[in-house]
């Protein structure tokens, strides 16, 4: 009987069909499972990527990382996360491992999955990462780091400003950075956080301007708060035709206040200004190799406005370079953070003997830079064209060009 029916052909089609039935159910699963699989881990996917670059974008502008990535993770709900999300201001690992400017985001779900749950004694566990990190949109050796309305930077009058770099603006007004007037402004680029009013007859051609850009971060918001040692009662003063070499044996002078006319020339290290200002006249020649001069004052905490300030000359002859190592590398002058906005007399100018190599840098008050022709101000850690002598980068609140 066994061999009559292995024998009968009738009934094969239904054999073939039922089998043929399992194949088309299972790919059938598969499929389905893959579809949803891929959908819920595009939602993980984009939920990282959010997350990552609100990071990113806050770890620029001062915020909280993990506040700024937790708070666009809590905007999704259609993920349900498995444990808390890791969230790396620096990735260990990978393309931008070590990058201070990027941030990291890994997250993790669960998955139930129609068909392989059948199989399955637990869900699928789904992962995603996603590094983002705010990129520089160009090289900018003057930064105004006033954030609110008020314009940042201002070039009026007969100003021409030749620049091997950009000039940006953290201010969000209509007018973050203004070139206006008879002024000629050659540079890279012009970014800010807020509008830019600029004609082309007051640009060089090929000056790329970049309104509602990202905020630029403070280069030296590292730098601590100066301390006034006990003690600071000292004046500097150095007549016309006077010539004088001061010494800075411990590494650190406090002065009350700086006038300068002869000819003076400053010992490497740091000298601070107690509350008093440093005027440099029209007579002086001032040099001085890994200086930095800071300006503050022992009352600051309770009295802001006590903070030291400073006036150049435009006909001052001026040689000064910053420090190459230590706390306050690349910087040359300095004015403490907490000083009042009320009082502002900062007036820097030079002539074409002058040469500044560092950073000048006023995180809370105004500077005015005036200069004749052939004043060089370039970067730290750029070198000056063959025969000329030392310059500086410039990073300030904000700038007043004439």
């Amino acid at each position: 009987m066994m061999r009559r029916l292995l024998r009968d052909p009738g009934g094969n089609a239904t054999i073939v069909t039922a089998l043929s039935l399992l194949v088309l159910i299972g790919a059938a699963g598969v499929g389905t499972d893959t579809v949803q699989w891929t959908l819920l881990k595009r939602k993980l996917q984009r939920e990282a990527d959010s997350a990552a670059r609100a990071g990113a974008l806050a770890k620029m502008s001062g915020s909280s990382v993990t506040s700024a990535a937790l708070a666009e993770i809590e905007r999704y709900t259609s993920v349900t996360l498995l444990g808390s999300p890791v969230i790396e201001n620096a990735p260990t690992s990978g393309t931008y491992a070590g990058d201070t400017q990027a941030v990291r985001v890994t997250l993790e779900a669960d998955a139930s999955l129609p068909f392989s749950g059948i199989f399955l004694n637990r869900p699928v566990t789904m992962r995603a990462s996603a590094t983002a990190a705010a990129i520089g949109q160009g090289d900018y050796c003057i930064l105004a780091l006033e954030t609110g309305a008020a314009t940042g930077i201002t070039a009026t009058g007969n100003t021409t400003a030749a620049l091997g770099c950009g000039m940006a603006a953290n201010a969000q007004g209509s007018s973050a950075i203004a070139i206006g007037g008879s002024s000629y402004v050659t540079a890279t680029s012009l970014m800010a956080v807020g509008a830019i009013s600029a004609a082309d007859r007051n640009l060089a051609a090929g000056t790329a301007q970049i309104p509602y850009a990202l905020v630029q971060p403070d280069p030296f918001a590292g730098l601590p708060d100066p301390v006034v040692p006990g003690g600071c009662s000292a004046s500097l003063t150095v007549n016309p035709n006077q010539s004088r070499a001061v010494a800075n044996d411990s590494g650190t002078a406090c002065y009350k206040s700086m006038d300068l006319k002869g000819t003076v020339t400053f010992a490497p290290g740091v000298y601070l200004i107690d509350g008093g200002s440093i005027s440099i006249n029209a007579t002086a020649n001032v040099s001085g190799s890994e200086v930095i001069f800071i300006l503050t004052s022992s009352t600051i905490d309770t009295a802001p406005g006590s903070a030291a300030t400073i006036t150049i000359n435009g006909n001052a002859r001026i040689n000064l370079t910053a420090p190459t190592s230590g706390t306050y590398a690349g910087v040359f002058l300095y004015q403490d953070r907490r000083a009042s906005l009320a009082n502002q007399a900062n007036d820097i100018s030079g002539n074409s003997g002058s040469v500044l190599q560092g950073a000048i840098y006023f995180p809370a008050q105004k500077v005015k830079f005036t200069g004749n022709s052939g004043l060089i101000t370039i970067r730290p850690d750029h070198q000056l064209p063959a025969g000329r002598g030392p310059a500086g980068r410039v990073h300030r609140q904000q700038h007043r060009y004439q």
